[in-house]
């Protein structure tokens, strides 16, 4: 009988031992889609597809990104998939908390130490480079997070499935879809946007009049390039612009003075002009956008943006697009991220007075507008998104890991300004 007792004791508790081992929160982090450097740099190679290699500058850090549903004690290792040259000295770091760790020898698994966060919301590793006796410091690709304690949800960048290291490192794009009225003809669409100072990081696009079939913003190319970007698809759908039949390319029927015309690819393809313009954070811009179908099965875009500096509005591009009937569809606005390694800042942009004019030349002002985010963001895989209302403006925001974020699929809906736009059609370039 006493040997029957000690059996079932055995059992159990061998099977609580395995419980709390199940019930333990284990993740393995891949660098490649949850790491930035300190340098921003478009192209840079210390971040590739296998987490941080080829780094050999110092003052370059890194800092990896993960965000928890609660507080908790964590475990940091690194997995055997880190590839050392030398004797090198790394010092990671959590909220000014670090811990200094020696590596010798490449495929090791080698642990780091165990944090304490006390708030929800993103945490950020910061790797340091402190002394190394080779010419770089170690290739780390991957590292394991795991807690006893925690048993809430971590949100990141699992893997490259559909090529999400790319698009997770670029962060959530947020979108705002105005809601118009279905009885109308919209000939015409007009918004007005204003990039918050500071808030116009490079790689931003800040996306005014979007449409069915095409888009039409502003951009931040680089510290000392700015553009008007305006786009329409092809009906032929492909990434490749030389693949389109001649009876589907978009035609470019005219252009403003100094606007690039070409076509695009790789998301989608068609026509595309631009026009280098340093537009400026702060200021309020105006955009102007026409569609209307054509008597031979195609529809004719021309976008106008209003240059606040020269007191007037200016001519982007007109282009014919075939095989399409219709008038202006889908009113939206959006904001995105185009540069990777800029995916670590916050970017935000406010839209106000959005109207919409019918063929026979009546306004109509809208004011409610749906949020929505990307599939990066609806899948959880960074969750620093944000939309809505702010001082009767629509908003977006996205990017720079905050913790506060917007549920999507929410309609807003701001006061009537009841400032009709006031445009002399036959007098635009």
């Amino acid at each position: 009988m006493r040997n029957l007792f000690y059996i079932v004791f055995a059992f159990l508790l061998v099977s609580f031992s395995n419980e709390k081992k199940d019930a333990e929160t284990v993740i393995s982090v891949p660098l490649a889609g949850n790491a930035f450097s300190s340098e921003h740099i478009d192209g840079s190679n210390t971040i590739t597809d296998n987490g941080i290699e080829n780094w050999t500058n110092p003052k370059e850090f890194f800092t990896l990104y993960f965000k928890i549903s609660k507080p908790g004690t964590f475990q940091f290792t690194v997995e055997e998939s880190v590839e050392v040259f030398g004797k090198s000295e790394v010092e990671f770091s959590i909220n000014n908390e670090s811990k200094k760790v020696t590596f010798t020898t490449s495929k090791k698994v080698v642990s780091i130490g165990t944090w304490t966060i006390k708030k929800e919301g993103y945490v950020a590793l910061k790797i340091k480079g402190i002394s190394k006796t080779g010419d770089r410091f170690p290739s780390i690709n991957r590292l394991e997070i795991s807690s006893k304690d925690f048993d809430g949800k971590i949100s990141y960048v699992p893997n490259n499935e559909g090529n999400f290291y790319h698009w997770g490192r670029r962060g959530p794009s947020v979108h705002l879809n105005y809601q118009v009225p279905e009885n109308v003809n919209a000939e015409w669409y007009y918004n007005e946007i204003t990039v918050p100072k500071n808030e116009d990081k490079i790689g931003s696009y800040f996306m005014a009049n979007g449409f069915g079939e095409g888009y039409f913003g502003i951009q931040v190319n680089s510290a000392t390039e700015r553009r008007i970007l305006f786009s329409v698809w092809s009906p032929f759908e492909t990434d490749d612009p030389k693949s389109i039949p001649d009876s589907q390319k978009i035609k470019m029927l005219k252009k403003g003075e100094n606007v690039h015309a070409g076509e695009f690819g790789s998301e989608g393809s068609g026509g595309q002009s631009y026009l280098k313009y340093s537009w400026k954070a702060g200021t309020t811009y105006k955009f102007l956008l026409r569609g209307f179908p054509e008597s031979n099965n195609s529809t004719t875009y021309t976008a106008y943006f209003y240059a606040p500096e020269l007191n007037k509005w200016l001519l982007i591009a007109s282009f014919n697009r075939p095989q399409t009937h219709t008038y202006l569809k889908r009113f939206h606005s959006f904001l995105e991220n185009f540069v990777p390694e800029q995916g670590d800042l916050s970017r935000k942009v406010l839209f106000n007075n959005q109207w919409v004019c019918d063929e026979k030349g009546n306004w109509t002002e809208v004011n409610s507008a749906r949020f929505t985010t990307d599939n990066t963001g609806a899948k959880g895989y960074r969750m620093d998104f944000a939309g809505g209302l702010e001082n009767d403006s629509f908003y977006l925001k996205d990017g720079g890991f905050f913790d506060e974020f917007t549920t999507p699929k929410k309609i807003y809906t701001r006061p009537l300004n009841n400032k009709k736009p006031e445009i002399n059609f036959n007098a635009l370039p």
